[in-house]
């Protein structure tokens, strides 16, 4: 005879799942019996379900299939949350298997009891708990298609009674639908958009990550327009590389061609983003968006013409209409910013350039311990890692040097908690990265913060031989959170870390550690980590003081920063 949990494990087999995350205990042990019986399945025990959580949902955005994970009753399950809600904003398709007392404990307030329909109410588009076994192959279906369906978070709770009972002869195992056909606006809405298009004396297209599918069609639109392409973070993956209209990023990350070129153009297209920050859209334009979910249309900038329908046949169709542009002038003038703001982002990232004349009144002003500028160990990754690595990065500093010095060429993927926006994201998506392809180059952008918030899953990459390559950012600071204070005026407090000797760590338990102090020890330290075998810790001391300066920055910021360091400088005075 099968057992409920049986049945769930063969069902995901049967779908193609290939990992499942979790920590093992109690009212889950008949499901990871059943894992341990199931020879398509691996097992990945991590040291926080939090870990779990993050590698599944990676998992699921790198494949586009479902990515599993699991937590025990009450706090085992809690742990899972914050990964979950960043594979809900990342809409990445994710089945939460959870714990739960027995079926008699239920309302009683028993140990570890937790409420997780009421739990996971927000974060999931599913959420229930099985009570009986006549439920079980409905209610898996139901929550697999919801996941794969609305590309997000289902949740399917077992109690402990539940998973070891016996199915009636015949239950059919659960079959899941995983289908996404292509839609294209209506045709009034197409000739609308051609006719916005034809009328335009320039165009800027803003480009995210509902495009990466349409590499093909969106250069060709762009090539047609002579339109400048403001890509978002989550576009430099697939359409970064080998593109003669793009101009980078916007927001915090970005840099003056992005702001130009947003400014420069009478019509505004976007397309397959929902980029959040509005204070760097520009005023005054008129605004196309094309989105495949129109609940995203209009919450960021009024719109003029919405277009609901998948990139690819609509930029298709668009291409065939809209009359070419002889004038390039707006796309020449951006892309000359670009290239120069490039040029000059160069120079930081040489290991010399501290030595310059300017780098050693700059050193002088910024840099007083002589600590690696983080743009020399970005470009460094950037010149030895695959074509086809995988990219993960922290939330905050560690992403803004990814972007401005690792192109997407190749085959290579990007992942980050760019919604969420949570920190140590890392690690743990590389590590879910790695279980996938374990000859696969994978390498994570890791703050110093990020890192030593989930540092007990380093275990897990030995444990598992998950050859990731963890390089750390390690400038003893919450980089991000001492930008912000200094740019609003307040003195930095409460971002210095006291960080261990990260490296030193990771050689304690068991993976290849190297730490580097020095400017020219950055690019060898680099090559060798990336060419070594198994996983990898690269501890690079970093400068706290480096700043990332947005596109168009406000005279109240550099007011604020100035009164800052005014600030920190007198208080640290009165210390000593």
């Amino acid at each position: 005879m099968t057992t409920v949990a049986e049945l769930l494990v063969q069902a995901l087999a049967d779908h193609g799942v290939r990992t499942i995350w979790g920590v093992v205990g109690d009212a889950l042990n008949p499901v990871t019996d059943a894992i341990r019986r199931e020879e398509r399945l691996e097992w990945v025990g991590v040291r926080h379900e939090e870990v779990g959580a993050f590698a599944a949902a990676a998992q699921a955005q790198l494949t586009g299939r479902l990515g599993v994970c699991m937590g025990t009753v009450g706090p085992g399950s809690v742990h899972l949350l914050n990964g979950l809600y960043d594979a809900k904003k990342s809409h990445a398709p994710v089945l939460a298997v959870c714990g739960q007392v027995p079926l008699a404990e239920l309302g009683s307030d028993f140990f570890q009891e937790v409420d997780n329909d009421a739990l996971f109410s927000d974060v999931a588009e599913f959420s229930r708990t099985v009570t009986s076994v006549e439920q079980i192959p409905a209610m898996v279906e139901q929550a697999v298609n919801a996941a794969l369906t609305r590309q997000g978070v289902a949740v399917l709770t077992l109690p402990g009674d539940v998973g070891g009972l016996e199915l009636p002869r015949h239950t059919p195992v659960p079959r899941f639908v995983d289908e996404h056909p292509e839609t294209v606006p209506a045709p009034e809405a197409l000739d609308r958009a051609v006719e916005l298009l034809d009328g335009a004396g320039a165009v800027t297209m803003l480009v995210g990550q509902g495009a990466r599918g349409a590499r093909e069609e969106v250069l060709a639109l762009a090539e047609r327009l002579g339109a400048p392409m403001v890509l978002t973070l989550k576009a430099k993956e697939g359409l970064e590389h080998e593109n003669p209209y793009e101009v980078g990023q916007s927001g915090l990350i970005g840099n003056p061609a992005a702001q130009q070129a947003l400014d420069g153009g009478d019509v505004l297209l976007m397309v397959g983003t929902d980029f959040p920050y509005r204070e760097f859209y520009p005023q005054g334009k008129t605004v196309i968006q094309l989105e495949v979910r129109p609940e995203h249309i209009g919450r960021r900038i009024p719109v003029d013409l919405p277009l609901v329908g998948h990139a690819a046949p609509t930029l298709r169709a668009l291409t065939q209409r809209v009359a070419a542009k002889p004038d390039r002038s707006h796309l020449d003038a951006a892309r000359k910013t670009f290239t120069g703001w490039q040029e000059r982002q160069a120079r930081l990232a040489d290991p010399a350039y501290d030595r310059t004349p300017k780098g050693l009144l700059r050193r002088k002003l910024d840099n007083p311990q002589e600590r690696i500028r983080p743009e020399v160990l970005a470009a460094a990754i950037d010149r030895h890692a695959a074509d086809d690595a995988i990219f993960t990065s922290d939330t905050g500093m560690a992403t803004v040097w990814l972007s401005r010095f690792v192109q997407m060429r190749g085959s290579r993927r990007l992942l980050g908690s760019f919604n969420l926006g949570s920190m140590a994201n890392a690690m743990p998506q590389a590590l879910g990265a790695a279980a996938l392809d374990r000859d696969r180059q994978v390498v994570a952008f890791c703050g110093d913060g990020g890192l030593s918030m989930l540092m007990g899953d380093l275990i897990t990459a030995v444990t598992h031989r998950l050859p990731v390559k963890l390089v750390v950012f390690d400038n003893g600071r919450l980089g991000m959170v001492k930008l912000e204070q200094e740019q609003g005026g307040l003195p930095e407090f409460g971002t210095v870390l006291d960080n261990p000797d990260f490296a030193a760590v990771a050689r304690a338990v068991g993976l290849t550690g190297v730490r580097v102090t020095e400017a020219d020890q950055v690019d060898e330290a680099v090559r060798v980590a990336l060419a070594t075998p198994g996983p990898v810790l690269l501890d690079v001391l970093t400068n706290p003081e480096e700043i990332a300066v947005p596109p168009k920055p406000k005279l109240s910021q550099g007011w604020g920063f100035a009164v800052a360091k005014l600030k920190e400088t007198l208080v640290s005075a009165g210390d000593e």
